[in-house]
């Protein structure tokens, strides 16, 4: 997939820099994706990018092979749960133009990401072999690759394989899977107003609905509803189906038409027990799988790549060993760090937005008005983009009000807090401060706190 060309790709363009020896590459990919015509309509599979994502992409040599108009820059999104109309004050509304920004991010298809990635590979000098891992064979001095093809030899295996990781496997790296109960309906929809270059997101008690704005004037929908909700959804006539969109959107953007067919899949929550054994790296949806709410997946595992990549060329830099026991120690302590704070912050903000949080969210929106609140832009740390509710005047600057941010996350008006053995999301409304505690195995995150509102 795209985060193993990226890795791949990445590795390829850098590894003999600074004097180090060059590495060199092979990737495994059974089924490599072919270019997509021009005319080609839009696929129904697309992901968010982020604007870390891109520069990384860039980077890798790939984000100049993706045809400008097939890719869809987002510079608005609106946030708001079903107790409120789309239209009300207390929408959430962020804005790239608020901090001097082109857009918060991209929406791509997804094969169309993963073969300017293999574009990107092959130029690097990178050997790209059709084939399926069969088995590894780890040793102290190297990594025997078995494939349907033949045997590889290597220093280091990064497994980028997905959910269902073979690499993982066989590997004997143990994870652990949670589901969420819900299901993912992905689909191509046209609707009455169009869409600006605003993703829209409603949170609701049985599920949450975003619509993404593609290049072509359509909009992609990724509607994450409780199994049995879902199971309705998808066995539904295209009518029918569109009828429960229309109910679910609030008409925010008019009513839809379904273009082409629907697409699911279950969700859950996956952590691999280790990142990292001998000579062996897991990245992306091998290593971790996170709720779609917040479009974060693909991104984390371009962060993964970049990471990781970063470490072996510094390694191959100084004439090391890239599969040392030391270079993937660095890279497990680096992104398992991170991918706690996001998956425990995507974790706390659902439950907190399907459990009751209407009335919260509408003070909060309230409660922002005439202040200026700051939110992270999604995949960038360190930035900030202003958050408001919609008709927000601007205010004093004495009068703004600070919303400091663990990593990407954060409620309205207040802060997201992630540890990795705590969950917790503290709501401001004004002055006071609630808070929703969920299954923690340490109760020092709400400790002193007084659960005042009956909606947690």
């Amino acid at each position: 997939g795209p985060v193993g060309a990226c890795a791949a790709a990445l590795l390829a363009r850098g590894a003999g820099g600074a004097g180090g020896a060059a590495l060199r590459v092979a990737l495994l990919e059974p089924a490599p994706p072919a270019p997509l015509p021009a005319a080609a309509p839009l696929r129904t599979r697309v992901v968010a990018l982020s604007r870390a994502s891109e520069r990384i992409l860039k980077t890798a040599g790939a984000w100049s092979r993706m045809p400008p108009e097939r890719v869809s820059a987002y510079e608005r999104m609106r946030v708001w749960h079903e107790s409120v109309a789309p239209d009300s004050e207390a929408v959430l509304e962020f804005d790239a133009a608020d901090v001097g920004e082109p857009n918060l991010g991209y929406i791509a298809e997804n094969q169309l990401l993963q073969w300017a990635l293999l574009g990107a590979f092959a130029e690097a000098g990178g050997h790209l072999e059709p084939a399926s891992l069969e088995s590894l064979e780890i040793t102290d001095a190297g990594v025997g690759v078995l494939t349907g093809r033949g045997r590889l030899a290597a220093r280091l295996v990064v497994g980028a394989d997905g959910a269902e990781s073979r690499v993982r496997e066989a590997a004997g790296i143990a994870a652990d899977i949670a589901g969420y109960r819900q299901t993912a309906i992905i689909a191509t929809v046209a609707t009455f107003r169009p869409h600006e270059a605003t993703a829209w997101q409603r949170f609701m008690r049985d599920g949450t609905l975003a619509f993404l704005p593609l290049a072509d004037g359509t909009s992609s929908i990724v509607w994450s509803a409780d199994d049995e909700l879902a199971a309705r959804l998808v066995a539904a006539s295209e009518g029918a189906f569109a009828a429960e969109l229309d109910r679910a959107s609030d008409l925010a953007l008019g009513a839809t038409r379904l273009l082409g067919a629907r697409a699911s899949f279950p969700l859950r929550r996956l952590e691999a027990q280790h990142y990292v054994v001998q000579r062996v790296a897991l990245v992306g949806d091998a290593a971790h799988v996170v709720h779609p709410l917040a479009g974060q997946g693909v991104n984390l595992g371009l962060a993964d790549a970049a990471a990781l990549a970063q470490l072996v060329r510094a390694a191959s830099a100084a004439r090391e060993d890239p599969g040392a026991r030391g270079v993937l120690r660095a890279y497990e302590r680096w992104r398992r760090s991170e991918v706690a704070l996001m998956s425990t912050a995507i974790d706390a903000f659902d439950r907190w937005l399907a459990h009751g949080a209407g009335p919260v969210a509408r003070r909060c929106g309230r409660a922002s008005r005439g202040h200026h609140g700051w939110m992270q832009l999604p995949g960038r740390v360190g930035s900030r983009a202003r958050v408001r509710s919609r008709g927000e005047p601007d205010a004093p600057r004495g009068e703004r009000q600070t919303c400091h941010l663990v990593k990407r996350q954060c409620c309205p008006a207040g802060r997201a807090q992630s540890r990795a053995s705590t969950r917790c999301i503290r709501a401001r409304a004004s002055s006071r401060r609630r808070c929703a505690r969920s299954s923690s195995s340490s109760p020092r995150a709400c400790a002193g706190r007084e659960r005042t509102d009956p909606h947690y």
